[in-house]
């Protein structure tokens, strides 16, 4: 696998100097002052990679071209939308930046409620507590008809969770919930999210699929012409919030995508912690079912609590046995060179980190530290050399 390492642009506290200390070859990176809908130009393009290539490192994946809210509602807005994402992979994929990530969650992206919950190691990790989130929905952001969402009982303890909570520790929520987290396309106020969810009124889950198939029934087309391979990240959680469909959270989900644009060039970015925030999800056997569709790997774990909240643990931790699925991943890089195929090697990150040591008290991007990640970096490259070593791969 080809070690990569998430980065934020100039301006992130973690340098292109930092990631090649840390040992990765690749960068993950977008050029993140682009708005959702712009083209991103040739020349910007040609001198962010000249930028990161001066640093002994290459830009090996675009994590990601934001996909604009109409083409997510397929309105009649959609189709310049689509034109301009289409022309933004051309104009990378003619830099050789081929792997293009993105995500089809609407109005929010990936989402937490705590950016310092402690480990049992002293760090501080993220954490997603379905709780919190409803005692902001209800309570905070009174969503209209939020109710129906909820079961009765989660209703009454979100209730008294908001009833504990000061004015501070509700700023605190609704920031970290709705502001923006890294990599995030939008960030949103109170008042702008009311009216972004009430854009998805009556779109419901099967309108929401149709629209991503429809812009996947263009996209992929265009992928293969210009040797480009665009990889679909799951929701993060996976499970509808806000009232807010979500369809990239199962198996299921990833085979009806699939079914309906064959592409190899549609695939996957195979998120472990997103996938593994689910009970039902079995990663192994997804990673599996579609490993000839996996483009690039983000590799970490969660822990999920009895309540149905989950947290970030160690990289070796968690509900995901990653030993087996660094397994799965370096078996398919072995059957892409017996048959030959040009993509070879998958390229993975170590996806977020716990804050550690001195970086707690430090300026940085909520889950994408330097030390946390250089630790999940160092275990899965020990996995990854002692699975090739004992099997032979």
């Amino acid at each position: 696998m080809l070690e990569t390492w998430r980065w934020f642009g100039p301006d992130d506290p973690v340098t292109c100097s930092d990631i090649r200390q840390a040992g990765a070859d690749g960068v993950v990176t977008a050029l993140h002052e682009m708005v959702p809908g712009e083209v991103w130009q040739p020349a910007d393009i040609a001198a962010r990679k000249a930028f990161i290539e001066a640093a002994g490192l290459e830009w090996s994946v675009v994590e990601s071209i934001p996909v604009h809210p109409a083409i997510k509602l397929g309105d009649d807005r959609a189709q310049p939308y689509i034109d301009a994402w289409i022309e933004t992979m051309r104009n990378l994929a003619a830099a050789d930046i081929s792997t293009i990530c993105y995500n089809f969650m609407p109005v929010v992206d990936w989402t937490r409620t705590d950016l310092r919950h402690p480990t049992r190691r002293g760090g501080l990790a993220l954490r997603f507590d379905p709780v919190e989130f409803a005692a902001y929905d209800l309570f905070i952001l009174q969503r209209a008809g939020a109710e129906a969402d909820y079961a009765g009982d989660v209703i009454a303890a979100a209730e008294a969770h908001f009833a504990a909570m000061d004015e501070d520790a509700g700023q605190r929520l609704e920031s970290t919930i709705i502001a923006g987290l890294p990599g995030s396309e939008l960030s949103h106020g109170r008042e702008d999210i009311r009216a972004a969810i009430a854009e998805y009124d009556g779109l419901g889950a099967a309108g929401l699929r149709a629209s991503l198939i429809a812009f996947l029934e263009q996209v992929a087309p265009a992928a293969e012409a210009c040797g480009a391979r665009v990889c679909l990240h799951p929701d993060d959680p996976p499970f509808p919030i806000f009232g807010l469909p979500r369809v990239v959270s199962t198996a299921a989900d990833y085979g009806a995508v699939f079914d309906a644009v064959p592409s190899l060039a549609n695939g996957i970015t195979l998120c472990a912690g997103s996938m593994g925030s689910r009970p039902d999800n079995d990663v192994i056997a997804i990673a599996e079912t579609f490993a000839p569709r996996l483009h690039f790997a983000h590799l970490r774990n969660v822990t999920i609590e009895p309540t149905g909240a989950f947290f970030e643990d160690d990289h070796l931790e968690g509900g995901v046995d990653m030993v087996g699925l660094v397994s799965v991943l370096l078996k398919e890089e072995a059957r892409r060179r017996a048959e030959g195929r040009m993509d070879q090697v998958i390229p993975m990150r170590p996806d977020h980190g716990h804050l550690l040591l001195d970086d707690i008290g430090k300026q940085t991007n909520p889950g994408y530290s330097a030390i946390g990640r250089l630790k999940g970096l160092a275990e899965l490259r020990g996995v990854a050399r002692a699975v090739s070593s004992l099997a032979a791969i």
